[in-house]
């Protein structure tokens, strides 16, 4: 007989922790625009700020970290600008496709 699994002993995944290089951070991208769901992009764009320095990026986007953290955070719908600021701060751009190709 097994053992069940205590999930609170798990640790917690922070994908911030896995995007190291420009590859990884566009093919996240990527996976969750496929999504459609702008909360969860904003999500992704917190995590991959977290990953590069949030107070850099704040910098470099010209918001405040607190701004920053409110904009970006799970559940919540910034504006186009805001986005495209923490894109722009980022390295990355957002790239239209046709749907069916």
């Amino acid at each position: 007989m097994t053992n069940p699994l205590n999930t609170a002993q798990l640790p917690n995944f922070d994908m911030a922790e896995h995007l190291k290089t420009d590859e990884e951070v566009a093919a996240y991208l990527t996976l969750v625009m496929e999504e459609e769901d702008p909360s969860e992009l904003a999500h992704a764009l917190g995590a991959i700020a977290r990953a590069r320095g949030m107070g850099d990026i704040a910098s470099a986007s010209g918001l405040t970290r607190e701004a920053l953290y409110k904009a970006l955070r799970p559940g919540s719908h910034p504006r186009f600008e805001t986005i495209w600021r923490v894109c722009a701060a980022l390295g990355v751009r957002l790239v239209a496709q046709p749907i069916n190709p």
